[in-house]
């Protein structure tokens, strides 16, 4: 009597290892890259996904700031976050008051490093924040260690809510006690 087969995935695997050493036939679809996008979700009416050329046909705008680390003078250009904000339906302007006060925006990287920012210190019709989605720094392109996006907060005197890596903008309505 045969002993039975074992199940193995290592055995499966070992037998067609060459196969995933091939290329894909001619015809057969393959992955293409990952396209960077920047996805706006949460709170909002109508939720966003950015790619680098849709930011690139929203208002730009230019600042130029001073490096804390290195004290080196770096300009970015991107867009306002309250643009982009304001384009995915989060309450601005006259529409920010009672309880929309109490909304705020978390900021995450591909890194899994997050911010907080109140909605209304996004709204420049209560604060010149100037918080930004940068996808230039002086001039070219951000580096895969910063970009393709990142979130830069000129006014503030640490970069401790700057995110580099920059994917997702969630805006969050806080509970009513």
């Amino acid at each position: 009597m045969r002993p039975p087969l074992r199940s193995s995935g290592l055995f499966i695997l070992a037998a067609f290892w060459p196969l995933f050493l091939l290329p894909a036939p001619r015809g057969c679809a393959q992955t293409a890259p990952a396209t960077p996008a920047l996805r706006i979700t949460g709170a909002v009416s109508a939720p966003l996904t950015l790619s680098l050329d849709d930011l690139k046909k929203l208002p730009r705008k230019t600042v130029t700031v001073t490096n804390q680390h290195d004290k080196k003078t770096e300009t970015y250009e991107g867009v306002l976050l309250e643009e982009i904000l304001e384009r995915a339906g989060a309450p601005h302007g006259e529409q920010l008051r009672g309880a929309s006060m109490a909304s705020y925006v978390i900021a995450e990287g591909e890194d899994g490093y997050r911010v907080v920012f109140s909605l209304a210190e996004l709204d420049s019709g209560i604060l010149e924040s100037e918080v930004m989605v940068a996808d230039t720094m002086d001039g070219a392109p951000l580096g895969p260690k910063q970009g393709p996006f990142r979130l830069v907060a000129p006014r503030e005197k640490r970069p401790a809510r700057w995110v580099r890596m920059l994917k997702s903008i969630t805006v969050v309505r806080a509970p009513v006690q």
